[in-house]
Formats: structure tokens, C-alpha cells, sequence
């Protein structure tokens, strides 16, 4: 998919006109964001707004996150015990301690 990012008034404006006339290549919208359909039909809509208004559009090429490919086993496993908690306000630092639960800071550093 394509993810384009309008970052001035008369981006988003575009950006939102695009979107609605051509909602076959859109996938989603976030109202300055929008998510086009990795077609040439959509990469030549995101391209028209990026030419028209230059630095002030953003286009990334985004894939789909596939937890099962990208993230470690207990990782998964520490956000199912996390979110099944008693207590919803306790932060994963406070209740990841003491626990065989990864390590907060060591996941900050890691990579996917």
C-alpha cells in the first residue's frame, strides 16, 4: 500500500478530493492521511499530489505487519498475559517486574 501524508492546508484539501472521486484506490483514510491501493492507478493518484503541491505531500510505501514473521514468540505471548491483567492502570514496567515477561527496556533497543 501507499501511505500519503498531506502536510499543509491545501494538501489535505487535495488530498481529500482525491480520495472521495477515486475511492476505488483508496483503502483507508485518517483525514490528513490517507492509505492508497498499491496499483499504478494509485500510485499515479499519489504521484498528481505530490507534483501539485511538492515537499508538502509524503508517500511511503507501506506492507502490511505480520506479528507472527516480525516479532519474537514472547513478545506475543507477554502482550496476551499483559492485556488479561486485573489491574487495567498498571504499566508493563511495573508489572513485567519479577515476571518472565521481556524486559521493557531491552525491547526499546530491539529491531523488528
Amino acid at each position: 500500500m501507499l501511505l500519503v501524508i498531506a502536510y499543509s492546508r491545501g494538501a489535505r484539501g487535495s488530498l481529500r478530493n482525491v480520495t472521495r472521486a477515486h475511492e476505488e484506490c483508496v483503502v483507508r483514510t485518517f483525514g490528513r492521511v490517507a492509505l492508497f491501493a498499491a496499483t499504478e492507478f494509485g500510485a499515479f493518484q499519489a504521484l498528481r499530489l505530490r507534483e501539485k503541491h511538492g515537499t508538502e505531500i509524503q508517500i511511503e510505501w507501506t506492507e502490511p505487519f505480520n506479528e507472527f514473521d516480525r516479532l519474537r514468540a514472547d513478545v506475543r505471548d507477554a502482550v496476551r498475559v499483559y492485556e488479561s491483567r486485573e489491574e487495567p492502570a498498571t504499566p508493563y514496567e511495573k508489572f513485567a517486574a519479577g515476571r518472565d515477561l521481556p524486559d521493557p527496556e531491552t525491547m526499546r533497543g530491539r529491531e523488528l
